[in-house]
């Protein structure tokens, strides 16, 4: 199974209570001849954050000195989503631009309900960040999850304006085709990103511009939201690699 199928069959499968998890379950020995569930559910999370082309995971250094994704378990009455949502506030100290549940696994009695999650880039000098490209030292399981992650981002940005949600209010369109570019992973054609930018009418010029070296300065854009009965505006960029 590929990730973006292991992807899309987890959105539908997922989307579900704590509940629901627990019934799955396989059963417990019997304890004075009365039966019960016994499970642990447990939240494992991906954060990744765009910079200068290239993705950067969070993996924060615990107790013990080593790297881990922030992990933990759902409180009791807590949802999934809420639950990941405290567990990457309280790792981050802020919260995440965009979060979503995109898997899961079974080991024994433990269900681990992975979450992708989408941040600004950090400033400098924050050392729980690492490069994609060096996350192999987290191990193999943490690998899988990543690129897990990483996947179903890049298909939720074609679904969704998610890449907006990572800069701030007014932005040119370099830096805009550098977070779609850190998240697919791949070149974008800048021309012929620019005409899907505008044939999808996702943003509209400003009055503003910047300087960006020695060049002429760069015109600053604001994202266009989608009105609420619209029809979807999505941008394939697929056939747009450099």
């Amino acid at each position: 199974m590929t990730a973006a199928s292991s992807f899309a069959g987890a959105r539908q499968a997922l989307d579900i209570s704590i509940d629901m998890i627990l019934i799955a379950l396989m059963p417990s020995r019997s304890t004075g001849g009365r039966a019960g569930l016994r499970a642990t559910i447990a939240i494992d999370v991906v954060l990744l954050a765009p910079g200068r082309g290239e993705l950067a995971v969070f993996a924060p250094h615990e107790e013990r000195g080593r790297r881990a994704l922030p992990h933990g378990a759902p409180r009791a009455g807590e949802s999934l989503d809420a639950a990941a949502s405290r567990i990457a506030r309280g790792a981050l100290g802020a919260g995440v631009a965009w979060l979503e549940q995109v898997g899961t696994r079974m080991d024994g009695d433990v269900a681990t309900v992975l979450f992708a999650g989408l941040v600004a880039p950090p400033e400098g000098g924050d050392d729980s960040w690492i490069a994609r490209d060096r996350s192999a030292s987290l191990g193999a399981t943490a690998r899988r999850e990543i690129d897990e992650a990483v996947t179903a981002a890049g298909i939720w940005l074609d679904r969704t304006p998610i890449a907006f949600r990572l800069l701030p209010g007014s932005f040119t369109l370099s830096e805009l085709q550098e977070v779609y570019e850190a998240i697919l992973g791949r070149s974008l054609h800048k021309a012929s990103f620019r005409r899907a930018l505008q044939s999808a009418r996702l943003v509209m010029p400003t009055r503003e511009w910047r300087s960006e070296g020695r060049g002429r300065p760069a015109q600053l854009y604001k994202f266009v939201p989608r009105a609420p009965k619209a029809s979807r505006r999505g941008v394939r960029f697929d056939w747009l690699t450099s």
